[in-house]
């Protein structure tokens, strides 16, 4: 059940225990006065017990919340009247203090369909009140000038509480397009959370292990040692990786990266590209103990693999240098390789994932990354991160 249905039901659950309570006051008022009902004995009684009745069958079918809200609204609507008719007519002549009864299902009406709703309930109102006081059945008729009166107050009652719904109705419509946004928008915030998880995890681990397999298929015959120990590598990355998606399939939160193993990770990553793809990498660190957050330091991880990782996908490069810097105001660094380059705006246009990625990561840190390369010019992408005091 949407908040709107939600609310619905909860407006014919208030109005069903009026009705109730209407229907009380009823039966109170008949016992105190009991020559209310001397005309008519038979007719008053049935007409306030069935009120009664009807009351209650209404609120239990409403605690069920099974019941269709908009058809039953529509039929008491109509059941409201009728009934108030009967029990204005049965107890008795003018003054009658069941006038204010034809309150309830115009202001029931407005509620639920408006200004024209409660119009239209109100005028039947009248009409029905006016064949009971004038017709030649009735036994004591009333003053035209009472009998307008009282008309207009259903007419006003009924363009109150009207225009009151209505108000209410347009506020909801704008509080479920900004509910139906938030939601849109927590969504899309979900999917790209996600793609970013998948990206930065099992993208970039799959994209290591073919890089991994390339240069196993290079020492298969020239290097058995060499070939052990990458398959080796590569079985404990493939472990890792596997109980990292299960955790992410079943909602726990993957653990961040060891703190402070930030430039141990780099080199392993930079040996392979040296070893595995014969790029002359460099690490250079200043300081060489970096002081980094947990959460900092994972962040420049994997902004950082990604750059590494793209050097080895996309440059043709035959050096690549990574440089990481921390002061007391800032953290710097970048890659640059020497590589083939590429057109920003082309990248842009395609959507790259790996380049929006490092860019939310840094931003996420309150960073700027910046991309400076060209065809044939090499890549050098760098970032600067505040210091969180």
């Amino acid at each position: 059940m949407n908040p709107q249905d939600h609310w619905l039901l909860q407006k014919e659950k208030t109005l069903a225990w009026l009705r109730l309570g209407f229907s009380v006051a009823a039966v109170l008022v008949v016992q105190l006065n009991p020559e209310r009902i001397a005309h008519f004995p038979l007719l008053s009684q049935v007409s306030l017990a069935s009120f009664s009745l009807y009351s209650l069958l209404l609120l239990y079918l409403l605690r069920t919340e099974a019941v269709p809200v908009a058809k039953l609204a529509l039929v008491t609507t109509g059941l409201d009247l009728l009934w108030v008719s009967l029990i204005v007519f049965s107890t008795g002549p003018s003054p009658t203090p069941f006038f204010v009864y034809y309150f309830f299902p115009v202001v029931t009406a407005s509620s639920r369909y408006g200004i024209k709703g409660g119009f239209g309930v109100a005028v039947m109102g009248i009409a029905f009140y006016g064949f009971i006081r004038f017709s030649p059945l009735s036994l004591q008729s009333i003053a035209i000038d009472i009998f307008v009166i009282r008309s207009i107050y259903l007419l006003v009652l009924a363009y109150i509480f009207g225009f009151l719904s209505e108000f209410e109705q347009k506020q909801n419509q704008k509080l479920m397009a900004l509910y139906k946004t938030a939601g849109d928008a927590a969504a899309k915030e979900e999917r790209r959370r996600i793609a970013r998880e998948l990206h930065d995890r099992l993208l970039q681990v799959l994209a290591t292990l073919s890089f991994r397999l390339e240069a196993c298929r290079k020492h298969l015959t020239t290097a058995p040692d060499e070939l052990a120990r990458e398959l080796q590598l590569m079985e404990g990355i493939t472990t890792n990786s596997i109980a990292e998606i299960r955790q992410f399939l079943s909602g726990k939160e993957i653990p961040p990266i060891v703190p402070g193993t930030l430039p141990e990770r780099l080199k392993e990553e930079m040996t392979f590209l040296r070893d595995g793809l014969g790029i002359h990498a460099i690490l250079e660190t200043e300081p060489v103990d970096l002081d980094l957050s947990p959460k900092v330091e994972q962040e420049i991880y994997y902004v950082l693999r990604e750059g590494l990782i793209n050097i080895a996908r996309h440059s043709q490069a035959s050096r690549a240098v990574v440089l990481l810097k921390e002061t007391e105001e800032e953290i710097s660094g970048s890659v640059e390789d020497d590589g083939i380059g590429f057109e920003p705006a082309l990248v842009t246009e395609n959507g790259r994932l790996g380049l929006g990625t490092m860019e939310e990561r840094t931003a996420k840190l309150g960073g700027k990354l910046d991309i400076q390369t060209s065809p044939g010019k090499g890549t050098k992408i760098s970032f600067t991160i505040p210091i969180q005091q």
